[in-house]
């Protein structure tokens, strides 16, 4: 046998109520003609209850009606609220609440200051900070200081390097010299054992002042090294400070947008951590109305219906809505433990789908939209 839909049978059971009504209204009136046929002298009590009685049914046969009628061509729902965006408050950085320049309730604007934080201890971090940039930029000027030194010492030792290769050379000329002399007789052995000793002394002058300006080439290279890790320390430094400040701007909480302060969980003195909630800001700009349909009643609803919203707290003042999202999941799939058919004695439940309705005008009823109020909702088809 085919499935008998929910609905179908609300409107089956209003239907067949509609008919008894209408039997009832039929006997009772009837059946009075005819009393009135048998006694024809009824008492005036008798007659102003029958006329009260019929007047009853009759009103109540009409309204009855009409709010079957409104059944039977409405998809209604009374699981639906009032949403609204809520803006947490977090501190960035930890300390003691300084100033607190809202209350419970309070209405903000954005960018209005809320919150303060003692900013001491940072402002004495920056100062060290400070401090510490300025002596690395000494240490700067001391190693271009030390660069300067070290080229002329480099230079210094270049040029002794010169005269040192020229007196080399001339050493060897003397010592080659003086050795085809010694071979034809000219001179002593002794005048070429001193000229060949110096001819040694020359090269160690020689090879010192070579390596002297070995040395100082080193030594340029390293001290160009401690140069460049000094401005890149510096450059740290900046950046630390920088971020210190950036620390400090923290130090102010504003409003990050229009609304209201709902309920204050901190106190001035109170020590707040980083990221730690201290309040949430309502934005009061924006208001939907979020319908948990039963999956039964989502057939007649499609996007762009207009829908009437009535709230439990001022049931005289009707809203229109039209309808602009539907979930891609129950309500139940949400929850922190969705349920799972598969497994134990399966209980068909009927599910519900939330459904986003952009409130009409939304602007005029801001000062009764309240986030988490209740409403009716009635989509007609």
């Amino acid at each position: 046998m085919p499935l008998i839909r929910h609905a179908n049978i609300t409107k089956k059971n209003l239907v067949n109520s509609l008919d008894n009504l209408v039997n009832l209204v039929y006997v009772c009136t009837f059946k009075s003609k005819n009393m009135a046929e048998e006694k024809e002298k009824a008492s005036p009590k008798t007659i102003v209850f029958r006329v009260i009685l019929i007047g009853a049914l009759l009103v109540g046969g009409y309204f009855g009606g009409k709010k079957i009628y409104y059944e039977l061509h409405h998809e209604s729902t009374d699981n639906a609220e009032v949403e609204a965006r809520m803006v947490p408050i977090l501190p960035r950085v930890s300390g003691y609440i300084k100033k607190l320049h809202v209350e419970d309730y309070a209405a903000v604007k954005k960018d209005s200051l809320l919150v303060e934080i003692d900013d001491a201890e940072l402002q004495l971090q920056l100062s060290e900070m400070e401090a510490d940039l300025a002596q690395a930029e000494t240490d700067i000027t001391n190693a271009h200081a030390s660069i300067t030194n070290t080229q002329a010492s480099y230079e210094s030792s270049k040029s002794n390097l010169d005269v040192a290769q020229s007196r080399k050379d001339k050493a060897q000329q003397d010592y080659q010299r003086d050795l085809n002399l010694f071979h034809d007789g000219a001179i002593t052995k002794k005048q070429l054992d001193d000229s060949k000793s110096n001819q040694d002394v020359v090269e160690k002058q020689y090879t010192s002042a070579k390596n002297d300006v070995a040395v100082a080439q080193t030594k340029m290279g390293v001290i160009n090294a401690q140069l460049k890790k000094a401005e890149s320390t510096i450059q740290i430094k900046k950046v630390n400070i920088e971020q210190q400040k950036l620390k400090l701007t923290y130090t102010k909480i504003y409003a990050p947008c229009d609304g209201k302060v709902g309920k204050r969980n901190v106190d001035e003195g109170q020590f707040v951590q980083a990221g730690s909630p201290l309040f949430t800001v309502i934005n009061n700009e924006d208001f939907w109305v979020v319908a948990n349909y039963k999956e039964t009643q989502v057939e007649h609803i499609a996007l762009g219906k207009k829908v009437e919203i009535i709230m439990d707290a001022y049931p005289g003042i009707k809203m229109k809505g039209t309808v602009s999202s539907f979930s891609d999941a129950t309500g139940a799939r949400f929850s922190l433990l969705p349920p799972d058919n598969a497994t134990g004695n399966f209980v068909k439940v009927t599910q519900r789908l939330p459904i986003r309705i952009e409130i009409d005008s939304a602007e005029n009823y801001k000062n009764i939209l309240r986030a988490g109020m209740s409403v009716y909702v009635s989509a007609p088809y």
